[in-house]
């Protein structure tokens, strides 16, 4: 019975977290992100524009999105740092990329590219246009494939 009530307060705890979540989200105006993120938009993709930015408030942490009008998505830390870039279909600026991830990627799988780079808590997680997902540490070393 302690079990049971045990497990229906961690589901109930998790469906609350999951809804409070979708609940932080919101549109904001670009000039509401931080100036780094608007440099790094400008600096990073000159031409775009940014197409919508959103605002996501997870236990007062606040992260930021950014859709521009090509398509690309990029996450942004709370004080605009960029955390993930996905550039769907075409290659992530090579400017974003460690050298080491770089050259790997072009020694073990040539012709393709970098579509997506997300900085992780251990290091980074790249997408190649081929859709495998490869993982690297911090110092881009190349650590695995992920599922």
């Amino acid at each position: 019975m302690k079990k049971q009530v045990l497990f229906l307060v961690a589901l109930m705890c998790m469906m609350a977290y999951t809804v409070s979540s979708f609940a932080n989200d919101r549109v904001i105006p670009v000039n509401q992100l931080p100036q780094a993120a608007q440099k790094f938009v400008q600096a990073t993709f000159p031409g775009h524009a940014i197409s919508y930015a959103t605002v996501d408030m997870d236990f007062g942490y606040k992260s930021y999105e950014v859709c521009l009008d090509n398509g690309v998505e990029i996450d942004f830390e709370h004080d605009g740092t960029w955390d993930k870039v996905d550039c769907k279909f075409s290659a992530v600026p090579a400017d974003l990329i460690p050298a080491s991830i770089a050259e790997y990627v072009k020694t073990h799988f040539p012709g393709t590219q970098i579509v997506k780079i997300d900085k992780e808590r251990r290091g980074y997680e790249v997408e190649l246009s081929n859709d495998l997902d490869l993982q690297f540490n911090k110092n881009g070393k190349f650590i695995g494939i992920d599922d």
